[in-house]
């Protein structure tokens, strides 16, 4: 039994010996998974978001200007969008496109790092109730990590319009939930872009507001304009006119994810070799979801602006005038041309830095 037993371990040294490739290749394959398991984790847990905030502080600033021009047009009457550049830059400098510039760098950098985690947290959950309600494979998210099968590869068009409501619903939990956060923000940054506008409305006796005569009014500020609000409203000031946020917003993230992921699979099809989408199908993709979403919206923000600057207007407590909701009437698409301007490029810019860096993260 000694001489089988040392027989025994002989034969296994042998065999190590002769395939010294085993426990190195073990290792390897079992140090590869180890690694593949960061970056997983990473990208569930942090690479949206990271990936998100970082994108949105460049394209906020970028876009800035169109959206500071499309709220002036919105809540005070210009002859033209050249007419209101040009009243905006005499009177206030270049200072003035940037006014209020404060509040969506702090909140559109979490509003969209919130949006995108709160959306990816959803498609899984959604895609998921649809598989277990219509049978496992009903809808497999290209984005997510269930590769396509051979079938779904062969018909993309009957996964893409399974997947639509799922996407859909996603937006619409998202955009709910970032209006509770966003819509203070939002209103101290209108009354930041139009305090000029209505410090002249209020006494024309004030002069043009140029430079030689800025000083004898101070601007609050964006932070200065929060204090303000809370002093003379307070906290549920900073909600004014939330029903209307709220209804842009899920409505509008709904469209807008919608129409950027449908896209960046319709024009994937044509992809000769079926690789991932490429730069200039992500940037096309964003700049329609933007523009698409906010076409489709925009009536609903002149009304917002327009409900919130009633409110400003008025002493606190004191009823602001009932303004019927015409979808059509031309009053309701002022500023539309350098809205569509600004979002486009901003969500070219956006998406485009966004998937760089989800990539390389």
């Amino acid at each position: 039994m000694a001489t089988s037993s040392r027989s025994g371990e002989q034969l296994s040294s042998t065999v190590q010996s002769s395939r010294p490739d085993i426990n190195a290749t073990t290792f390897a394959i079992t140090a590869a998974s180890s690694e593949n398991e960061l970056p997983s984790t990473w990208r569930r847990e942090y690479n949206t978001a990271v990936s998100a905030g970082l994108s949105s502080l460049v394209s906020t600033f970028v876009g800035f200007p169109f959206d500071s021009i499309k709220t002036r047009m919105q809540a005070y009457r210009f002859n033209s969008v050249l007419d209101c550049i040009a009243v905006t830059k005499k009177t206030e400098g270049i200072n003035g496109f940037f006014r209020g510039v404060g509040a969506p760098m702090i909140s559109v950098t979490i509003v969209r790092t919130l949006s995108f985690s709160i959306y990816s947290q959803c498609r899984t959950t959604y895609t998921d109730t649809f598989n277990r309600a219509f049978g496992e494979g009903y809808i497999v998210d290209p984005s997510g990590p269930v590769p396509l099968t051979p079938e779904q590869k062969a018909t993309p068009g009957q996964n893409l319009l399974r997947a639509l409501p799922m996407y859909f619903m996603s937006g619409f939990t998202a955009g709910g939930f970032i209006a509770l956060f966003s819509c203070p923000f939002e209103f101290t940054k209108l009354s930041t872009q139009i305090e000029l506008l209505m410090a002249r409305a209020a006494n024309p006796a004030v002069p043009e507001l140029n430079p030689a005569s800025s000083s004898k009014y101070e601007p609050k500020g964006t932070f200065e304009s929060f204090k303000d609000i809370i002093r003379k409203r307070g906290i549920v000031g900073l909600y004014s006119g939330f029903r209307y946020h709220f209804a842009r917003d899920s409505l509008g993230t709904s469209l807008y994810f919608t129409v950027y992921e449908s896209s960046k699979q319709l024009f994937s099809m044509y992809n000769p070799d079926g690789g991932p989408p490429g730069p200039l199908v992500i940037a096309i993709s964003g700049g329609l979801c933007g523009i698409f979403s906010w076409a489709v919206l925009f009536p609903l923000d002149t009304m917002k602006s327009i409900v919130q600057r009633d409110i400003l207007t008025r002493p606190p407590g004191t009823p602001i005038k009932k303004r019927p909701f015409h979808l059509f009437h031309p009053r309701m698409y002022r500023g539309l041309g350098v809205s569509i301007a600004r979002t486009g490029i901003v969500n070219m810019t956006f998406f485009s830095i966004y998937e760089q860096l989800y990539k390389n993260l």
